[in-house]
């Protein structure tokens, strides 16, 4: 069985988060860099649980993006994997992302193909469904569990008020998220063995992207807190009415 997972590069959750050039672009001066929460704990470590259960299983990871993600793709090396690849392009379109992908799996021609439910940055979760219509190949979303059974997947994902179960035929796209598996943290071991690992640099197929960011908005400040007294409903009922304007 070969594995592909794919990583992507977001921003530490404690980061400052700003934007320049008229609000276009994400400041990323002073930033500390690290492996999509999403990518990592749930896709990542859920595979390397399947390769653990199964030693002959390839496991392999793929990312989009300059040569600054090299250290977070041997992060991820270091939590497992055989060999990583970063497809040399930087974009923020979705679309791009996951035509690039498709091109490296379709040549790889993986059995299993995980991604994150999203990215903590742009939260588009468009990749994993994306990269499923390119290879024609069946796309559960927002999966909480997953179990193996030869090549017949049984799939637990979250569904609007409860949960469904999916069975699929491998080859097949699941995007992960919470439920999946447990984070788990490099050891010395892995960290010395991913920087003999293989990662190798691809270059880009040409695409024609569909969107392009036009600007940057912070959210607005939050207002303060108005306090009002337990037994004094008529003036709660005033202020949802006239300043929250919520009834």
């Amino acid at each position: 069985m070969k594995i592909l997972v794919c990583i992507s590069k977001t921003p530490d959750t404690t980061a400052k988060i700003a934007f320049k050039n008229n609000n276009t672009q994400f400041e990323d001066a002073g930033v500390q860099w690290i492996i999509n929460p999403y990518d990592e704990w749930y896709a990542l470590v859920r595979a390397i649980e399947l390769k653990e259960k199964d030693p002959s299983a390839v496991l392999h990871l793929i990312t989009v993006g300059g040569a600054d993600c090299d250290a977070i793709i041997r992060k991820a090396l270091a939590l497992g994997g055989d060999e990583a690849m970063r497809i040399d392009l930087e974009t923020d379109d979705a679309y791009t992302i996951a035509t690039q992908i498709a091109t490296v799996a379709k040549e790889g021609n993986y059995d299993l193909i995980f991604t994150g439910k999203e990215t903590i940055d742009y939260n588009g979760s468009a990749i994993g469904g994306m990269i499923a219509a390119e290879l024609n190949i069946p796309y559960i979303s927002l999966a909480t569990q997953f179990e193996l059974n030869g090549s017949e997947a049984k799939v637990t994902r979250e569904i609007e008020g409860g949960e469904e179960v999916d069975v699929v035929n491998l080859p097949a796209v699941i995007s992960c998220q919470k439920g999946m598996a447990e984070q788990r943290i490099p050891n010395m071991r892995g960290i010395m063995a991913a920087r003999t690992k293989p990662l190798k640099v691809l270059n880009a197929v040409a695409t024609e992207a569909l969107t392009h960011i036009v600007a940057f908005e912070l959210p607005p400040a939050k207002a303060g807190v108005k306090l009002v007294p337990a037994d004094n409903v008529e003036e709660l009922v005033r202020l949802l009415h006239e300043e929250a304007k919520v009834i």
